[in-house]
């Protein structure tokens, strides 16, 4: 079961918390990592770009000029690609890019990623944050306290005072665990909990 520093606001720390072994010690899956994180950008994609193919543009119908005697290449449409105006060649038109993954996997994804952070030493977990004011300058004083860059703060509830304090601050978002994903986890470079937001994805994940 691993273990790592609990801390308080002020970055000291106040002793150890114990994390679960399923979620924050399970063997990193690193198939399951990518599968999982292909999925989730594949399906942010909107596929709506559409461009025209020669057969959707406007114009043309008539051939431009005769076919023998001209001397130039024979043509029928000034609206074949070739032309200024003329249609794209298999042109991009709309389409779903969206890829399933189902949820073993992404359960085993979630579980490695959360374990890589902790193998990697670049989990931070917090007693609780209990910033008075939303101030900007008080999250980076509790970030600095830390020496923290890129971060992703992960919340048991909605905490509007640490979601203000957080959001103008280059690098740190702050998510919570109903929306917490394998994408993210892996994009920052540390990932602060709280007690109560790593009891809730024990909950969930274990």
């Amino acid at each position: 079961m691993p273990n790592v520093a609990l801390h308080n606001i002020a970055g000291e720390n106040i002793g150890e918390i114990a994390l679960s072994e399923n979620v924050f010690g399970a063997e990193v899956n690193q198939y399951a990592v990518h599968e999982v994180v292909k999925a989730y950008l594949a399906n942010q994609r909107q596929g709506t770009q559409s461009a025209l193919t020669r057969a959707e543009v406007r114009g043309g119908g008539i051939k431009i000029y005769r076919q023998k005697g001209t001397g130039r290449a024979r043509h029928s449409s000034n609206r074949a690609p070739i032309f200024t105006h003329g249609g794209v060649v298999f042109a991009p038109k709309p389409r779903d890019y969206r890829l399933s993954v189902n949820k073993k996997v992404k359960r085993i994804a979630m579980n490695s990623a959360l374990t890589s952070k902790v193998n990697d030493n670049d989990i931070i977990v917090y007693d609780k944050l209990d910033i008075e004011n939303p101030k900007t300058k008080e999250m980076v004083k509790v970030l600095n306290a830390m020496n923290v860059g890129k971060a992703l703060i992960v919340l048991s509830d909605k905490d509007e005072i640490v979601e203000r304090a957080a959001r103008n601050i280059p690098g740190v978002k702050t998510t919570l665990v109903s929306t917490l994903n394998v994408y993210e986890i892996l994009k920052y470079n540390t990932l602060i909990l709280t007690k109560d937001s790593v009891a809730k994805i024990e909950e969930v994940y274990a």
